[in-house]
């Protein structure tokens, strides 16, 4: 009987010893555990600098599409030209009536210095005046709509149009961007923000190209997201490399401080 006691209390304190051992190895976390963030590879995607596309501001044919898709143009270069003969014989009768106008009041202006026309008629024949030169104005404006011209330098992206397509305001034409910097933007532990820096310089890996690529920060997000605790940035790549083009993406090295 004291035998079986003595087992029993020994299996007693061994299953207790075992339980204790589970529950401190589940409460204790791992040494140098990370967060979900930094256990997970970083991946980036190279951006432009600046994008936008070109829309129609007038109702037009297109006459030109002289920057075909993939090249390169210069800030103020013609993009794309539209035939505008209707719109200039507008500004051509809206010059003829702004004439007429003019000549009217000004016949006007010489009857009433002899007292023989009215004060309304004279104020009616100055109005023309100004309705007619507000109606030339508007017509130079809509010609000037004709031609779109880059308002950067970059490349052509994509034409979403060809040569002789009728084309509505407001409808797209071409997406352009400015690839002259190229740049990254990924997320990262908040807890990197106690020694990220503006200016600080990492490499990263371009899957396209198999090769690393020098890189530095240039923006560092506002707000913390606190159920990932991250923070997102933004990079460019440090140097001039003609075969990195936007759109290729790779994995960010960056060596936690």
């Amino acid at each position: 009987m004291r035998r079986l006691a003595a087992t029993a209390g020994a299996a007693a304190t061994a299953m207790l010893l075992w339980h204790s051992g589970v529950a401190s190895a589940q409460s204790v976390p791992a040494a140098g555990a990370k967060s979900a963030t930094e256990r997970q590879e970083i991946r980036a995607q190279l951006l432009p600098r600046r994008y936008t596309t070109i829309a129609a501001e007038i109702g037009a044919k297109v006459n030109r599409l002289p920057v075909p898709e993939g090249s390169a143009f210069r800030a103020g270069q013609l993009l794309v030209s539209f035939d505008c003969t209707l719109q200039r014989a507008q500004l051509r009768k809206a010059d003829a009536d702004l004439d007429g106008a003019a000549q009217t009041l000004k016949s006007n202006q010489r009857l009433a210095e002899l007292n023989s026309v009215g004060k309304l008629e004279l104020d009616l024949s100055s109005s023309a005046v100004n309705k007619a030169r507000a109606e030339v104005g508007a017509h130079h404006a809509v010609l000037g709509k004709c031609a779109v011209s880059a308002p950067f330098a970059g490349r052509v992206a994509e034409q979403k149009i060809r040569e002789q397509q009728y084309v509505q305001p407001g409808q797209a034409l071409l997406d352009i961007i400015d690839d002259s910097v190229l740049e990254l933007e990924f997320l990262v532990p908040s807890r990197w923000l106690s020694w990220l820096k503006v200016g600080g310089k990492f490499e990263v890996q371009i899957d396209e190209t198999g090769k690393r690529y020098p890189a530095k920060f240039i923006r560092i997000g506002a707000r913390v997201d606190p159920v990932s605790q991250s923070v997102k940035v933004a990079a460019a790549i440090d140097g001039k490399f003609p075969e990195l083009i936007a759109g290729m993406s790779g994995r960010v090295q960056v060596a936690p401080l």
